[in-house]
């Protein structure tokens, strides 16, 4: 009857019957059926079927005998193998749309490397990553990830953080240098004993920060940097002289700016705290670290990693008198002159009754609060995050409706912790020696007393799950027509909808018993991703959808003219809410590195604003020719003429170089507005 049929892709191929028969059979197997007999009937029926509707020497699609099946088994009276054949070929053409996706993105990363993520290179390492990272990405949508959740992320309705990572490892860690350097480690190639020099102590720091970002996809960070390193020297049998802490320190900012892990693909996330250790050894750390960053690379370079965290404590560092203020001077001097470190305030009111256990990440990262352990940093980090889209939220509930967006809030929060709670479950069938280096070497909290063939479980339950969101300005716009940097009774209802997060992720640890955190997205490839498919939707709705980018978190739009101080005033309500991470900036036209009293006057109406994190941002222009540093407004050096110039600029946290900056990061940097 019938001899072709016509594939998807247009080949012609020999007509199967049997195929057909066989298709039908698994479909009744699935609702319990067994008769092979009675699908081959269905299949004649199906044939005949066909044969009223095809022309002579017409040649059936696939599509079209997909279609008579589903129609001869309805109508046949096996309604339960029609859904079944139905879900089936569902699935399928999910697979065929997942494949031909990844060979356009495989085509696109050939050419150039993705700049979802601003520390990536173009190299041949770096391509592959992505090729691979764009496989695992659509194994874990379409065979790993419930459809009703994967759908929420392909919509664009949330971003799950790090697809590729889905089941293979967790975000970030807080790492116990001291642990590590008074005891040794093994990276898989032998015992790396204790350090007897201060130059091997920061040697193996860097290899700790290498080896565990191989076991991990964020960053990694060393939680109370100047006290390790003080141990490490007091436990010394030969004192250094400050000049060999001075180099040994250098020798660690060249190898963290240099040394790639991820397959080659990129440098460490890296960020180190410090500044509260108050010992001859410990303040000498401080300083030598510090004076390394200012004096910069080999050419004079602004180093990109570690992103230094300075850590402002009263009666410690805060002010004239305390005993490590002359470093806080010198912290805000290399600031001013390299934009970082960046500062972290001990003294907010959620920070407080933590003592100096509190440490960020450069990304914003803070991990404190603990249901199954310790309350402190070290040994603990994020395992993964999930963003909402929030403006999305108001576009749907419409213009004034409060209550109905709160509505689509909470659905969405709910679809949030079973994404969460179903990544940690699988996460936590992993087991100690599929995370050699970090759970190996017992670096997590609760991994001490596990052996290889162990799950991780009870280890992960210490880490914390984040529920981000971004747009809380564009969120606003679209509920009142003004944002919280314009108007009081918006900013309340601004915080109102924060607390509402952090309501939720509290209300969920203490159902669930995992630390579920509310936390201020970084949003350096999400809030690009987010706008199209919004403005593609809802319209193009002036101050939401109408730029390349959503507002990071809960900072006020980048392009509103607003002093520091008020911007400063209005994001300090949003620290205390957001425990999973935040960060707040000011945008400076230059340096004032020749005003360090401003400098310090920034930072203390800061800590006064409650803020937890932040940094101070201005243009850092480097001419790679000839060293020329400084605001480069034209295309060419002002010295040398040379085209060839290093801007850097701080994205989510860390700095960078703009052509490393994806479009939606770039168009917000044009339109920073400057803080005066």
């Amino acid at each position: 009857m019938f001899n072709q049929i016509k594939k998807r892709d247009g080949r012609i191929v020999n007509f199967s019957k049997d195929k057909i028969a066989r298709a039908i059979f698994l479909a009744a197997r699935e609702v319990g059926g067994s008769d092979f007999e009675m699908a081959e009937q269905v299949a004649d029926k199906v044939l005949n079927y066909m044969a009223t509707l095809v022309k002579e020497d017409e040649i059936p699609t696939v599509e079209f005998v997909q279609d008579c099946v589903e129609k001869v088994l309805i109508e046949d009276g096996h309604a339960r193998t029609a859904k079944a054949y139905i879900l089936y070929r569902a699935k399928r053409t999910r697979y065929r749309e997942a494949k031909t996706e990844l060979m356009d993105v495989v085509k696109e990363i050939l050419v150039e490397t993705s700049r979802e993520n601003a520390n990536i290179g173009n190299s041949p390492s770096a391509k592959m990553l992505q090729i691979a990272s764009a496989a695992s990405k659509q194994y874990y949508l379409t065979n790993v990830i419930p459809e009703h959740i994967a759908k929420a992320h392909v919509n664009c309705d949330i971003h799950i953080h790090d697809l590729d990572f889905y089941g293979k490892t967790l975000n970030c860690l807080q790492i116990d240098l001291t642990n590590l350097l008074q005891n040794g480690f093994n990276t898989g190639y032998g015992y790396i004993r204790p350090p007897k020099r201060i130059s091997s102590a920061t040697a193996q720091a860097a290899i700790i920060l290498q080896s565990n970002q191989n076991d991990m996809y964020g960053g990694q960070s060393f939680p109370h940097f100047d006290k390790s390193m003080a141990e490490v020297i007091r436990r010394l049998n030969e004192k250094p002289s400050y000049e060999e802490i001075f180099q040994a320190m250098e020798a660690l900012i060249y190898n963290l700016n240099s040394m790639h892990s991820r397959a080659g693909a990129q440098v460490p996330f890296s960020s180190i705290n410090l500044g509260t250790d108050t010992s001859e050894e410990g303040r000498m750390v401080i300083k030598a670290v510090l004076e390394v960053f200012d004096k910069g690379l080999g050419k004079g370079e602004s180093p990109i990693f570690p992103n230094l965290v300075f850590r402002v404590k009263e009666g410690i560092n805060l002010n004239e008198g305390d005993p490590n203020y002359d470093l806080f001077r010198l912290a805000m001097r290399v600031a001013s002159h390299r934009m970082n470190p960046t500062f972290s305030f001990m003294d907010s009111s959620f920070n407080s009754k933590y003592g100096d256990e509190i440490s960020y990440m450069g990304c914003r990262t803070r991990t404190i609060q603990n249901r199954n352990g310790l309350e402190i940093s070290a040994g603990r980090g994020n395992i993964a995050p999930v963003t909402i889209n929030l403006p999305r939220l108001a576009l749907k509930a419409g213009f004034g409706n409060i209550d109905g967006f709160f509505e689509e809030f909470n659905n969405i929060l709910d679809l949030c912790k079973e994404q969460l709670i179903h990544r940690f479950n699988i996460l936590s069938k992993l087991k100690v020696k599929d995370l050699p280096f970090l759970m190996g070497q017992k670096l997590y909290m609760g991994s001490e007393n596990l052996s290889a063939d162990d799950e991780i479980l009870e280890a992960i339950k210490n880490g914390t799950l984040g529920i981000g969101f971004i747009g809380l300005a564009e969120t606003l716009v679209a509920l009142t027509g003004k944002h919280h940097g314009e108007d009081k009774e918006t900013l309340e209802l601004g915080v109102k909808i924060i607390k509402h997060l952090r309501d939720y992720c509290d209300a969920a640890s203490e159902e669930t018993g995992l630390n579920f955190v509310a936390y201020a997205t970084p949003a350096e490839g999400t809030a690009g991703r987010f706008v199209p498919k919004d403005r593609q939707k809802f319209g193009e709705i002036k101050g939401v959808t109408d730029k390349e980018f959503y507002t990071n978190s809960f900072h006020v739009p980048v392009d509103y003219n607003i002093s520091m101080f008020d911007k400063i005033e209005i994001e300090g309500k949003f620290h205390r809410l957001c425990n999973g991470g935040h960060i707040s900036y000011v945008e400076l036209p230059s340096t004032l590195e020749h005003n360090i009293d401003a400098f310090e006057k920034i930072l203390k109406w800061m800590r006064n604003c409650d803020i937890g994190y932040a940094g101070i941002n201005f243009p850092i222009d480097e001419c790679r020719v000839c060293g020329f540093r400084g605001v480069i407004n034209e295309e060419a050096c002002p010295d040398c003429q040379s085209s060839d110039i290093r801007r850097i600029r701080r994205i989510t946290g860390y700095l960078s170089t703009t052509d490393r900056f994806n479009d939606g990061k770039l168009a917000e940097l044009k339109m920073r507005v400057k803080h005066m």
